[in-house]
């Protein structure tokens, strides 16, 4: 009979826990299904088209993470508060468990020091003496069964309590991961929709964007072989003004294109520039930038209209990536662009998209480390 019901139990615990299995491992298959469609997609010609699938499969996977991150809270949540109701009837069981340990040390105590003789005194008999000797000992085993029961009691009680901590922990971790993602899916949501505006919709203008950005990168690549060698530079000299070169075929409006390359690569200019609060187009917000010693190119208040990595706007650097290659600002106060760090200052100036002329300066700061400031006038 007790087999019986063992059965019937586990096999209900089967029926309530399968839905959920089930459901967790379907979304674990989509969100792998869409991983596995953005790497097969990140590998296919550059088309507006691919551009569209691959925002709206990051999109539709991020909405994927979220959900399964809610209801990894939900779950949490009602663990907790089932831990919460288990920490309280384990509290009032030791409570009572403790009172009662704490009125039979006195009568355990007074029978311990009883001397022998003196039970064989109030004995009637031989068969009474060896009674109140059994009786003696089973309190003795029932003491020691109590106390173990009281020990075990407060070891499970603390462990559900941190066993509850624990899960809270995880639990506010889990809640900040899902502020992340639901800021991650605000901004593809964005990034398709400006995307779309930029474009037009238009294939057309989508591969001309691409033509324009992939001209800007072959005209530095230019300038850094045939740039005509100007001097020394300390921090803090002027060493051009904010312009539009390049305008229409390399550039949108009068901006500085800031970037820094360390052995031939692209690095993000925060790790050289000192901190600076500035606004940030991006997240329409003051942010803090930098975390270097070098001073920025530009006096303040500074407005960044694109920053390193992954933009809104970086979709149109495919030969990077994918990431914009370094800070696009400008300044409401001056146009003056300073030396941001000594070095020796280089000047050029390249076709770019067509007829367009862009003049792009540089400085080599030694240790193989160059910095680029394009569009200036």
């Amino acid at each position: 009979m007790r087999f019986i019901r063992f059965f019937i139990l586990a096999f209900a615990l089967f029926c309530l826990t399968t839905p959920v299995f089930a459901q967790t491992s379907d979304a674990d298959k989509r969100i792998e299904e869409l991983r596995q469609k953005i790497t097969e997609l990140q590998s296919q010609e550059n088309t507006l088209a691919k551009q569209i699938s691959l925002l709206d499969s990051n999109i539709a996977l991020t909405t994927l993470k979220i959900g399964n991150i809610k209801d990894a809270i939900s779950k949490l949540s009602t663990e907790i508060d089932e831990l919460a109701d288990e920490i309280s009837r384990i509290e009032a069981l030791l409570t009572k468990r403790s009172e009662l340990v704490l009125r039979r040390i006195p009568e355990t105590y007074k029978r311990q020091v009883t001397p022998q003789f003196g039970i064989l005194f109030f004995s009637q008999n031989f068969s009474d003496f060896l009674a109140r000797i059994k009786y003696l000992s089973t309190v003795q085993e029932q003491d020691a069964q109590l106390l173990f029961q009281l020990k075990a009691t407060q070891n499970h009680f603390g462990e559900r309590k941190e066993l509850r901590e624990e899960k809270r922990t995880t639990q506010v971790a889990l809640q900040k991961q899902l502020e992340d993602e639901n800021r991650k899916l605000v901004s593809q949501k964005r990034d398709k929709q400006i995307l779309l505006t930029e474009t037009k919709s238009s294939e057309a203008t989508y591969q001309k964007l691409l033509a324009q950005a992939l001209a800007e990168k072959q005209a530095l690549e230019r300038a850094i072989v045939d740039a005509v060698k100007v001097g020394p530079v300390s921090s803090g000299d002027p060493i051009g003004i904010v312009g539009n070169t390049g305008y229409p075929g390399c550039s949108t409006g009068a901006h500085l294109h800031f970037e820094i390359r360390k052995n031939g690569g692209w690095v993000d200019p925060g790790g050289y520039l000192s901190n600076k609060t500035v606004f940030d187009e991006q997240t329409n917000s003051n942010s803090g930038f930098g975390s270097g010693g070098w001073t920025w190119p530009l006096q303040d208040p500074i407005r960044l209209t694109q920053r390193f990595g992954q933009t809104p706007y970086s979709w149109r650097y495919a030969y990077s990536g994918g990431i914009h290659t370094g800070f696009d600002m400008i300044s409401s106060s001056s146009d003056i662009i300073r030396a941001p760090k000594e070095g020796t200052l280089y000047s050029s100036s390249q076709p770019c998209g067509g007829s367009s002329i862009i003049k792009i300066k540089y400085i080599d700061h030694g240790d193989n480390t160059l910095s680029f400031y394009l569009h200036v006038q």
